[in-house]
């Protein structure tokens, strides 16, 4: 077929469409559906996907956590909430690994009353009061481990710690609320019906997901033995490490078990009694459980390309039935039968070709839509994915009615009426 019968052929498939708009948009509604949703799932996951790595990111690739259980992907078991607690003192040995650059020991208070056991608590201070602020006691290291960045005053100091000074760093958020249009440093907080002062306060901290509060400004670090003052009955440290080059990453775990199992007595037969992980865990996780989300809504949208596509079908069959004395002159005339399916075949194409373009409009406009909640990025993979399946779908459902219409008998054809 000539470029030219080509134009002729998309010419009377959008006239088709134009004379009966109604019918045609109610065909195209499935494909309309499925692409855009499609691009919207996309946008959405693409944009999640994203914010999550720069989070992941900025936590470090040199960074290991050690508890006395995995925490990110597995459900602990009896045997794991019953492990020894790791210590203060295995954090210390920990400093003295090649290639460690800092370690951080950390309590949390947890909040047994609590609903959930979320580890919260209340701090005031000048009058107001935060609530569900995360106490967390730290050594003076936790800010180079974790890159925290001090927007005004310090972090603790090994002075600090040494003489368990009743001092504070507070979250941007809980600084913020509790000292409204004012610095916080050198004022008092109250907390657990002790007075601190405060001598710095963090920046904002990044999160995964735009929108709302972000926990991890709610926060107020004290000095570990003040901590101790506050609730010594936790006990239960998590460690942070930080080491040098992220190619050293093996030769830190392997000198970090080995130290683990000799200090906690592991017998050479028996499994680690605690657990090493790092950033990447965290990524391997959120793409396990984007990707099965995204495969369960890529199939809802899939059914819609499919209800789309017997659209299609059903329409170019009507289509054939009211054309078929045209098909008969046509055929008189010499057109062949290859002629004719093609012709049926790119209007079949056409029509769920023009439902794909839709399809993507809506799906942008509700993508950047959605940016205010949620990121969002658009991928021209995608775009063109969801394009060329609308025209795949053309042309499977439309293969049919056009060989029905090909094979047509001319003097039938022209007798039909």
């Amino acid at each position: 077929m000539r470029s030219g019968d080509i134009k002729e052929t998309v010419g009377m498939a959008l006239d088709t469409l134009r004379a009966n708009k109604l019918r045609s948009s109610l065909t195209i509604l499935g494909i309309v559906i499925g692409v855009m949703t499609v691009i919207t799932i996309s946008s959405v996951v693409n944009g999640l996907n994203q914010r999550v790595s720069g989070l992941v990111s900025s936590l470090g690739s040199n960074i290991l956590f050690v508890f006395r259980f995995p925490v990110i992907g597995t459900r602990p078991t009896t045997e794991m909430l019953t492990r020894k607690q790791l210590t203060y003192d295995d954090a210390e040995a920990m400093r003295a690994l090649p290639h460690v650059v800092a370690v951080s020991p950390a309590l949390q208070y947890t909040d047994n009353n609590a609903p959930g056991r979320m580890g919260v608590t209340s701090i005031k201070g000048n009058g107001h009061t935060m609530q569900n602020t995360v106490l967390t006691g730290v050594s003076p290291d936790e800010d180079k481990v974790n890159d925290l960045n001090v927007r005004e005053g310090r972090f603790f100091t090994q002075n600090d710690e040494d003489r368990a000074a009743n001092v504070t760093v507070l979250g941007s958020d809980t600084a913020a609320q509790l000292f409204p249009g004012q610095s916080a440093l050198g004022q008092d907080v109250e907390a657990t019906g002790m007075v601190f002062t405060v001598v710095g306060v963090l920046d904002k901290q990044p999160q995964a997901f735009g929108g709302g509060d972000n926990p991890r400004d709610n926060q107020a670090f004290f000095p570990l033995t003040t901590f101790h003052n506050m609730h010594p009955e936790m006990l239960d440290y998590w460690i942070t490490l930080k080491y040098d080059d992220p190619k050293n990453r093996l030769a830190v775990e392997d000198e970090l078990t080995e130290l683990l199992r000799r200090r906690r007595k592991v017998l050479n037969d028996k499994p680690d009694n605690f657990a090493i992980f790092g950033t990447d865990t965290i990524q391997r996780l959120w793409d396990e459980v984007t990707w099965g989300l995204f495969l369960l809504l890529f199939s809802l949208s899939t059914v819609a390309l499919l209800v789309g596509g017997v659209g299609v079908m059903n329409i170019m069959l009507v289509s054939v039935t009211e054309r078929t004395r045209e098909i008969g002159v046509r055929k008189a005339i010499g057109a062949t039968k290859r002629t004719i399916l093609t012709q049926f075949t790119l209007e079949a194409v056409t029509l769920c070709a023009l439902g794909g373009i839709i399809g993507i409009l809506l799906g942008s406009g509700i993508a950047m839509g959605l940016n205010f909640l949620l990121p969002t990025l658009m991928s021209t993979g995608w775009v063109i994915t969801a394009f060329l399946s609308s025209c795949a779908i053309g042309l499977i459902f439309g293969i049919y009615p056009a060989w029905k219409a090909a094979n047509l008998d001319p003097i039938e054809a022209l007798r039909y009426e």
